[in-house]
């Protein structure tokens, strides 16, 4: 069977975004394929799913997750806050680069990206040009609230989250193991 990469984008205001990206890495580490998980915000958080993906990664390998970020950023913060934010997302989309070109994965998922660049973190240009180097063969998967139009255009798939209802509209706290 010929595989023809796609490029897959979860994005809108709801919950589940990152969630729905880990599911399909999930999903494809087992079917065989070689999954690369790059998280261009989080950072140094320690969350369900990585624990779960470090345990699947000892066992052979062909899944990993690099959280790249420093945390989440604001819109309203100091330039040096700021330009660290912008390393931290340059390297990462360094990284994505690599790994795109490598041929040693078969997906990757460039979790909050769209964040990256809604931020001004980084070049909505160099965000599509990471689409213009992936081989035909790899399926990207481009997470973040507010997708580029430029993105949603050259997507194969698009799943707008959309929030109806929420906990913490009821003053329910975030849950460990279900929200984060």
């Amino acid at each position: 069977m010929e595989t023809k990469g796609l490029i897959i984008v979860h994005t809108g205001n709801g919950k589940g975004k990152t969630t729905a990206a880990l599911g399909l890495a999930l999903r494809a580490w087992g079917d065989g394929l070689r999954v690369l998980i790059l998280q261009f915000i989080k950072g140094g958080w320690k969350y369900g799913e990585l624990h779960a993906i470090e345990t699947l990664a000892k066992a052979d390998g062909r899944i990993r997750v690099e959280q790249c970020g420093l945390g989440f950023t604001r819109r309203h913060q100091d330039e040096e806050e700021k330009q660290k934010h912008r390393e931290a997302a340059e390297a990462a989309l360094d990284l994505a680069r690599a790994a795109i070109t490598s041929g040693d994965w078969d997906l990757i998922v460039l979790d909050e990206i769209n964040y990256a660049v809604k931020f001004g973190l980084i070049k909505e240009s160099e965000m599509l040009g990471l689409l213009d180097g992936k081989p035909p063969e790899l399926h990207l998967v481009l997470t973040g609230r507010e997708a580029a139009a430029a993105l949603i255009e050259r997507a194969d798939l698009v799943t707008e989250m959309r929030e109806i209802k929420h906990p913490y509209q009821q003053g329910i706290k975030a849950q460990r193991g279900i929200e984060f």
